[in-house]
């Protein structure tokens, strides 16, 4: 249960004196009753509130997926590059019931993929909390092509766990355990990724942590060199392939139960 100016100050209608005069002013119902106490409380689950005949959508939280293109950065605000939330329109960027709208996680300026913006700070924690372990799976495309000797060896190198040297200011750390499949060897992984034609020099990894420019410093390691990357999941969530590249949509309850939302 909310108070009634605070869902619509939330909702974009203005600060809580802007939803005072508009109650005044507007005919603003309550499952078809005309309300004006601005400190009337409302169930956003159960509750119809409309706004001069027109009913509006509550929500507590929003749940979005994004397929993040390149040349955007994740965050707030940057000086040089457009954001993510350049990309949101204007009227979900107000602050909901739950929270600022803000991305789970990062990716790189030329990380193209999944990206996941809410207002649901559990969520978040959830997804990028160490202890959680969320899997999270890349298409990659790499500088040099690999026989199948090489990539048996990158794979068993994966998995064992990799040493990754430090980069600038970032230390050194060893990788845990990774899974990495060959689509040269996998043919039936080619849709996931959209790719035509599947060479030796793309793969899908996953890992279960997210240090700094993890994926790139884990090919480095063995000696190759990242040349496209692309997140196609999270978790149980896996990138709508219909999505163009800079779009979002909001998440649909199957979804959003495979976040675990409603556990």
């Amino acid at each position: 249960m909310e108070r009634i100016d605070k869902v619509l100050a939330h909702h974009g209608y203005g600060t809580r004196k802007d939803v005072k005069k508009l109650l005044r002013t507007a005919c603003i119902t309550l499952n078809g009753k005309q309300i004006f106490d601005p400190a009337t409380h409302i169930d956003l689950g159960a509750d119809t509130l409309a706004i001069d005949g027109e009913v509006l959508s509550l929500q507590h939280d929003l749940y979005l997926m994004m397929n993040k293109c390149k040349d955007v950065v994740c965050a707030n605000k940057d000086g040089e590059h457009r954001t993510v939330f350049d990309l949101i329109a204007p009227e979900l960027r107000h602050p909901f019931m739950g929270g600022e709208l803000h991305h789970v996680g990062r990716l790189d300026i030329d990380t193209e993929g999944l990206l996941i913006l809410t207002t649901d700070g559990s969520l978040t924690h959830k997804m990028i909390s160490p202890k959680t372990h969320i899997p999270k799976t890349y298409a990659v495309r790499l500088r040099d092509s690999t026989d199948e000797k090489t990539r048996a060896q990158y794979k068993k190198a994966f998995a064992a766990g990799l040493h990754i040297p430090h980069e600038g200011n970032e230390p050194e750390f060893e990788a845990q355990s990774a899974e990495l499949v060959w689509l040269a060897d996998n043919s039936e992984e080619i849709d996931a990724v959209t790719a035509k034609n599947a060479a030796g020099c793309d793969c899908l990894l996953t890992i279960y942590e997210g240090k700094f420019h993890q994926v790139k410093r884990m090919f480095t390691a063995v000696g190759n060199e990242v040349v496209y990357l692309k997140r196609v999941a999270m978790g149980k969530l896996k990138l709508d392939s219909a999505l163009p590249l800079g779009e979002y949509r909001e998440l649909t309850e199957e979804e959003l139960g495979a976040l675990g939302v409603f556990a």
